[in-house]
């Protein structure tokens, strides 16, 4: 009886799995698309703190986590989104004492790279394009189509100021000159978060990191604002040789899954939806891609 029992002891460990041998984990959340809070119905891929908030958490809770990779590919966007995704990066970071690494894969520009700052290494492949440390807004102006149709818009309001760059008025110089105020301002923010991170990392003169320009990956490296060549397989097969990859996806509503992206679109919404469209395209096109 002893001799079953001690081969059935022997066997168990091949039949259950050793948990203690079970491999660490790198946990990569891919952070893709406009960063917006409210993407356009055509939208595919997005990136806001709402969207991405579960796909952090799942990220951050393995048992066996060593390190978060960040998956960068992003043109930039909401100011205030980036610093919110960035921020909870951080915090998820510190709870968990765990590394993060962010890769940039073809483009981390602007907010994209606000959110590359998040981690504690930056990674770029030497073709991606990395940078423009700026700030940008842009609309369209449609008092002439209104004119055009005969179309008379009325707006009503209290305080001197309650309606700056209509698009649907002509463009005022106060507003712009208000507008550049802003812009200033995010930008300064911009700057001390970049500094913050890299810190003494950057080895180039502010006034040629913070101009807005975008590098490659290589001009990066020496520039102190990535850290080193390398994708998320090489790097990670070389710091964690023993880890495997988990993807954490943030979750996609049933349209888009589908491939039905703009399927809710109200049929009044289209218009606007597709200037916003086309801005968001911009965003891309800006970069060749």
């Amino acid at each position: 009886m002893s001799s079953v029992t001690d081969k059935i002891a022997a066997r168990l460990p091949k039949i259950v799995g050793d948990r203690g041998e079970r491999p660490p984990v790198v946990a990569a959340v891919r952070l893709h698309g406009v960063i917006t809070p409210t993407p356009t119905p055509m939208a595919r891929n997005s990136i806001s703190l709402q969207n991405l908030e579960s796909a952090l958490t799942r990220a951050f809770d393995h048992d066996r986590l060593v390190a978060v990779a960040l998956l960068i590919n992003s043109p930039g966007g909401a100011p205030t989104q980036s610093a919110l995704v960035a921020e909870r990066v951080r915090e998820l970071a510190a709870k968990k004492n765990v590394p993060v690494l962010a890769f940039c894969e073809d483009l981390a520009a602007s907010g994209g790279y606000w959110l590359a700052c998040a981690g504690d290494e930056i990674y770029a492949h030497g073709t991606s394009m990395v940078g423009s440390i700026g700030v940008v807004s842009a609309g369209f102006g449609l008092n002439g189509l209104l004119e055009r149709y005969g179309v008379d818009r009325r707006v009503y309001t209290a305080g001197a100021n309650k309606v700056r760059l209509d698009p649907f008025q002509a463009e005022k110089p106060e507003d712009v000159e208000w507008l550049k105020s802003l812009h200033g301002q995010l930008h300064s923010q911009f700057i001390d978060w970049v500094k913050e991170r890299r810190g003494g990392k950057l080895t180039a003169a502010d006034d040629e990191l913070f101009t807005g320009e975008v590098w490659t990956g290589v001009k990066a490296v020496e520039l102190g604002l990535v850290d080193g060549i390398g994708t998320v397989r090489s790097v990670i097969s070389k710091r964690f040789p023993d880890a495997e990859i988990a993807i954490a996806e943030p979750k996609k509503n049933l349209f888009a899954r589908l491939g039905l992206a703009g399927a809710t679109t109200r049929s009044g919404d289209f218009v606007l939806d597709g200037l916003a469209a086309l801005e968001e395209r911009a965003r891309w096109s800006r970069f060749g891609l």
